[in-house]
C-alpha cells in the first residue's frame, strides 16, 4: 500500500516526467503554423499555400532540418475571414508557435497582424497583397513574399492603357480589403493615364446573380471591365455577361487565378486577363524544387505555391542563422537578403519586399495561362 506522502511523491514524479517528455518532444521539433482557409469559399488558395510550404519543409527536413531539429507544420484555419483572423492568431499563440506562413487573405491578415506583432510571432504571408497590412503600422514581425497591390495595380493599369486602349472602362470590386484596394489602385492609375473610368462600383461577394450590374455595364457602353476580388465572383461575372450578350473583356488580380474559375465561368473564361507573380516555376534554378512538387503530384505553377515555398524558406534559413528565437528571426529578416524560389529577396523596414515582379497573363478555357501580348 502506498502512503499518502509516497503517493504524492509518485504523482509529482510522474507529472515531472510527463512534463520532461513533453519538453523533449517540443525541443525535437520547430513548429511553423500554416494559417490558411481550410473551410469556406477560398480553400483552393489555402491548398496552394499548403503545397508550397509543405514542399519546402519536406526538402529541409530531408536535408537535416534546422540544426538537427525537424520542422513541423501545424495547420490553422481562418477561412479567409477577417473575423476569424484574430481567432486563428490566438490559436497559434496558445500553441506556443513562433512562426507563421500566412495568413492567405488580406482581410484576415490585417485583422490578425496586431496580435501576432504584439505577441512576437513572425508572420510571412505569401499572398496578402493589401498595402493596409503593413503601411504605417511600424510592425516588427510582419513580412510578405509577394508584392503589394500598389505594385500590382500599376502593372495592370499600364497594360490596359498601353495594350488594350479601351474607350470606357468599368472598375468593379467586392467591397473587401483586398478587392476594393486593388480596384482603387487600378482606377487611379487609369485616370492618370487618361483612360475614361466610367464606373467604379462594388458588388456583394457571395451573390449568385449579377444581372443588375451587367445591365448597367451594357447601358453605359463599357468596353473593358477590371474586377478586384476573387475567382467565385469573377467566374459568375464572366458567365453571366456572356449569357446576357456583353462581350467586353475582363481583367482581375491574382485572386482570380484559380482553376476553379473555369468550372464557374465555362467557355467565357477564355482570354480573361490577370496579373500574377512571374512564373518562377519556369526558372531553371528552380528545377529541383519543381521536381519535388511534381514528384508529390503538386502544382508548382499556381499563383502562390512558390511564394509560399519562399515564405517557409525565409523562416527556415533565418532560424538556421540566428536560432529558434522569433525576435532574432524578425531582426534577421529585416537586415538580410535570402536566396529563395522567387529569387534573392530582401525586405524594407515595413516588412514589404524591396521589389517584386507582377506580369500580365491571359487565362484559357483548358485551365492553362500564357503571357498576354495585348
Amino acid at each position: 500500500m502506498t502512503t499518502p506522502f509516497r503517493m504524492h511523491t509518485v504523482v509529482a514524479a510522474l507529472s515531472l516526467a510527463g512534463t520532461m517528455l513533453l519538453s523533449t518532444a517540443h525541443a525535437q521539433n520547430i513548429k511553423i503554423a500554416m494559417v490558411i482557409p481550410t473551410t469556406g469559399a477560398l480553400t483552393q488558395y489555402g491548398d496552394m499555400v499548403k503545397e508550397g510550404a509543405t514542399t519546402a519543409v519536406e526538402l529541409a527536413n530531408a536535408a537535416g532540418g534546422i540544426n538537427g531539429k525537424k520542422i513541423e507544420l501545424v495547420t490553422v484555419d481562418d477561412a479567409c475571414e477577417p473575423k476569424q483572423g484574430p481567432v486563428a492568431a490566438n490559436r497559434v499563440i496558445n500553441a506556443k508557435i513562433g512562426y507563421v506562413v500566412g495568413p492567405v487573405c488580406s482581410g484576415a491578415a490585417i485583422a490578425a497582424a496586431p496580435i501576432y506583432n504584439n505577441e512576437g510571432v513572425v508572420v510571412v504571408t505569401p499572398s496578402a497583397t493589401s498595402p493596409g497590412l503593413t503601411e504605417g503600422k511600424n510592425y516588427q514581425f510582419i513580412f510578405r513574399t509577394i508584392g503589394r497591390d500598389d505594385q500590382q495595380g500599376p502593372a495592370a493599369a499600364k497594360f490596359i492603357a498601353e495594350k488594350v486602349k479601351p474607350a470606357k472602362v468599368a472598375v468593379l470590386h467586392d467591397k473587401q480589403s483586398y478587392g476594393q484596394g486593388i480596384a482603387a489602385s487600378v482606377r487611379d492609375d487609369l485616370k492618370k493615364a487618361g483612360i475614361n473610368v466610367a464606373l467604379f462600383e462594388g458588388i456583394n461577394a457571395g451573390d449568385s446573380d449579377y444581372s443588375a450590374v451587367i445591365t448597367k455595364l451594357k447601358s453605359a457602353g463599357i468596353d473593358f471591365v477590371y474586377y478586384g476580388g476573387y475567382h467565385p465572383e469573377m467566374g459568375l461575372l464572366l458567365r453571366q455577361s456572356a449569357e446576357q450578350g456583353l462581350k467586353t473583356r475582363f481583367m482581375g488580380p491574382e485572386g482570380v487565378g484559380n482553376p476553379e474559375v473555369n468550372a464557374i465561368a465555362g467557355p467565357a473564361v477564355e482570354g480573361m486577363l490577370l496579373t500574377l507573380p512571374a512564373d518562377f516555376a519556369a526558372n531553371p534554378k528552380n528545377a529541383a524544387i519543381v521536381k519535388a512538387f511534381k514528384d508529390n503530384k503538386r502544382d508548382p505553377s499556381g499563383a502562390f505555391q512558390l511564394s509560399s515555398y519562399a515564405a517557409a524558406q525565409a523562416l527556415i534559413e533565418s532560424i538556421k542563422a540566428v536560432g529558434d528565437n522569433p525576435a532574432k528571426v524578425a531582426d534577421h529578416l529585416h537586415k538580410s537578403n535570402i536566396d529563395t524560389a522567387i529569387g534573392n529577396i530582401g525586405w524594407d523596414k515595413k516588412g514589404d519586399l524591396k521589389s517584386f515582379d507582377f506580369q500580365v497573363f491571359q487565362w484559357h478555357k483548358n485551365g492553362s495561362k500564357s503571357i498576354a501580348a495585348k
